[in-house]
């Protein structure tokens, strides 16, 4: 008797053509690859309330996106009080409000402020009051939902970051916050373990761009192998389930003069355009690439990057992808989010 790994068995005395064997064997072995969810992929995205371009891309496509995260809320460093850090002008829209999420973070000032969750850690007491007055923004901007982002942490910060977190998801369930979200750096696993971060949240969500930054020598923001391997970890954590992936619309402009500056990809393409300078995808890493000889580099996401990035971690089991930032975005990526 042959046996396929339980697929289908074949008599040896059974004398029917080869290709019935053939076939299953076949499909023996396409019993153990990978295969995709069924469940559709949902879409969030982040808008940059700074950004009119951000609204009006919302505005536009707002329906294909399960959620987006329109409040940005964030820690005084000084008071460590929180503070709505831009006026909501997207988040009560009629298309947006029943899926309207916050961000809760540390970022001010072009950087992230541990010492912000450090201070708040230490003292339980604090750390409630601080947690009951983001709840209360939250109630005010009407939020369903939150992502905290508390980057900046290291493995001895842990039991603050642990204790700031539950009192911040306590509170904000107690009015009525359906889903808590906490953000972890791609790879950081020793600051940031997922499983404990997931005994006060309901889904993490990796940062999986950044992988080259504004203060780095230039790079890809998110080449596929370095993803797939961070989400890989990730996943191996705490299960597909529980992950929210998030990948870049954006992309860098590094200059040898100047500071190195966040482009979209129109802006990319109009200045590769304006320059004659070719805008081509780098194989290795599937993003856009442009080095002009007057000494700037562009790297820079587009539909091509994010269907690439999409696919490969459904292969993984992930079904949700949030979107940094909209606003910045190739038009054709609304293509696939439609889909």
């Amino acid at each position: 008797m042959f046996h396929g790994a339980g697929v289908c068995a074949v008599d040896r005395s059974d004398t029917r053509s080869f290709a019935r064997v053939a076939a299953c064997v076949l499909l023996a072995a396409c019993a153990h690859l990978p295969s995709q969810p069924r469940v559709p992929p949902a879409y969030w995205g982040f808008t940059g309330p700074w950004d009119p371009n951000s609204d009006a891309s919302v505005e536009a496509h707002g329906p294909s996106l399960a959620r987006v995260i329109t409040g940005w809320i964030a820690l005084d460093t000084a008071s460590f009080r929180p503070v709505q850090l831009y006026p909501d002008s997207i988040g009560k829209h009629p298309v947006v409000a029943p899926r309207a999420m916050a961000l809760i973070t540390t970022y001010v000032g072009g950087r992230f402020h541990p010492e912000v969750i450090r201070g708040l850690g230490e003292d339980a007491q604090v750390s409630a009051l601080t947690a009951g007055a983001i709840a209360s923004l939250i109630d005010s901007g009407g939020y369903h939902g939150v992502v905290i982002d508390f980057e900046g942490m290291t493995p001895r910060d842990l039991d603050q970051l642990l204790t700031v977190t539950k009192a911040v998801a306590d509170s904000a369930r107690a009015h009525g916050v359906s889903m808590i979200v906490i953000a972890v750096p791609a790879g950081d696993t020793a600051a940031y373990p997922a499983a404990l971060l997931l005994q006060s949240a309901d889904l993490i969500m990796p940062v999986l761009y950044d992988q080259h930054w504004a203060t780095s020598p230039p790079g890809p923001v998110a080449a596929v192998d370095w993803v797939n391997r961070n989400l890989g970890t990730r996943v191996a954590e705490v299960g597909a389930a529980r992950i929210v992936a998030a990948f870049p619309l954006y992309g860098y402009r590094w200059r040898r003069s100047a500071a190195t500056e966040v482009i979209s990809y129109d802006d990319a393409r109009r200045l590769a355009t304006t320059t004659n300078t070719p805008l081509t995808r780098d194989h290795a890493s599937a993003m856009l690439h442009a080095l002009s000889p007057e000494g700037w580099e562009i790297w820079v996401s587009d539909h091509v990057l994010l269907e690439t990035l999409v696919r490969e971690a459904r292969e993984l089991g992930v079904t949700t992808f949030a979107l940094w930032r909209l606003g910045l975005e190739d038009p054709a990526v609304w293509d696939i989010i439609g889909r």
